[in-house]
This record gives C-alpha cells, structure tokens and sequence, in this order.
C-alpha cells in the first residue's frame, strides 16, 4: 500500500449553524486564515466519520451541540490562498443548534450570530463564504 503525502490535500469539515433564524460565525486566531470570520469546523482524522469529525470539532471549538442537516457543497483552500500552509479540501455542512452557548477554544477570537442574508456584510471572510452560507440556509429551508 503506497504511503499518503503530507504535501496533499486535507480533508476537512465545517458547519452553518443556525439557530432562531442566525447563523453562527467564528474568526480565527491564528494562521491558516488569521482574523477572518468562517465556519466553525476542522480537520477530519483517520478513520473518522465526517459527521463525526464535525461533530467533534465543533463542540471542540465552540462547545455547541449541533444537528447536522446535510451538505452544503465543498470549497478549497489551495496553498496560495492559505500562505502556504497547506491544500484543503473543506466540507461545509448546514447545522441545527441544539444546546449550550458558545465558548470558543483558543483557535478563535470572536464570534457572531448573524442574519444569514447579511452575515459578511462588512466582515473579512473566507473565500465564497456569502455563498455557502446561501446553500446551507437553503437546506434549513431558509
């Protein structure tokens, strides 16, 4: 079996939550994507489930219980876009809060529930954020 390169794309999983007609968004604290506003979400592991790995990163980063609704499409971050830090290919999924407020972990700084028509108004956000946030609330029937 051939080794896997670590210079290849990762794999990694996201969420719009929503919650009484807002969506939740989160900014990074550090690099890849340092100060923009973006999904909750990270790295999927070996051998872990996407809806595992999300569920697991999102009450990691922001202490939320989540419903996880479907797949909003896919996005990637390709090294010059990420300032070298890596080729990404990102799952975003639509989400229903279920419990718990937010308490971000250290990988955030800040974090907004917002109407999902007007979320990145005037916000850095990451590369076809308006449109993901669009396809999720679609899924939520928004």
């Amino acid at each position: 079996m051939a080794e896997f390169s670590h210079t290849g794309p990762r794999l990694a999983v996201s969420a719009g939550i929503f919650r009484d007609g807002k969506i939740l968004l989160v900014r990074r604290a550090r690099e890849p994507a340092k100060g923009v506003y973006t999904f909750p979400g990270g790295r999927v592991e070996f051998g872990e489930s996407l809806t595992e790995a999300l569920t697991r990163e999102i009450r990691e980063e922001t202490g939320l219980v989540i419903e996880i609704v479907g797949l909003a499409g896919y996005r990637e971050a390709l090294p010059p876009r990420t300032g070298g830090h890596g080729h990404f290919v990102i799952l975003p999924f639509a989400a229903r809060w279920i419990a718990n407020e937010v308490s971000l972990n250290d990988e955030l700084d800040d974090a907004r529930w917002l109407p999902p028509e007007s979320a990145v108004d005037g916000l850095p956000v990451t590369l076809g954020l308006n449109d993901t946030i669009r396809a999720a609330a679609a899924l939520m029937g928004l």
